[in-house]
């Protein structure tokens, strides 16, 4: 199983996601950014560092909200996310397409990666505080 986090920001009620470049694994589709534990790591330090190398933010990791399952064609994800805070930094699209800040009720406006929809729906039902 790979075992990937993402951040769940939210700020003045709205979402932050971001659009995967045309090119690689689930091209095109948005996600709450994120990435791969690497080997001694432990979620919170894995996502500043795939926050930091992916947008160039610093950020404080907050509660974790959930974790995801999903299974694609190339392996198992187990997908955890966090409410997480930009502390800084300025947004820099080094990894992705995109970027957007989004209302909740119009996140089912976009097609995300199939890990990150348990996130979307807990974001829509209330269940993750705006």
């Amino acid at each position: 199983m790979i075992k990937v986090t993402a951040a769940i920001i939210i700020e003045s009620g709205k979402v932050f996601i971001a659009k995967r470049k045309p090119t690689g694994r689930l091209s095109g589709m948005w996600e709450f950014p994120g990435g791969k534990l690497e080997y001694g790591e432990i979620p919170e330090q894995c996502l500043k560092r795939e926050l930091r190398e992916e947008l160039e933010i610093d950020v404080v990791i907050g509660e974790h909200v959930g974790t995801s399952i999903y299974e694609y064609g190339f392996g198992t994800i187990e997908l955890m996310g966090y409410k997480t805070q930009i502390l800084g930094g300025k947004i820099k699209l080094n990894d992705h397409a995109e970027v957007a800040w989004v209302e909740a009720e119009d996140l089912g406006g976009f097609e995300f990666a199939p890990a990150d929809i348990p996130f979307v729906q807990m974001i829509r039902r209330g269940q993750i505080a705006l």
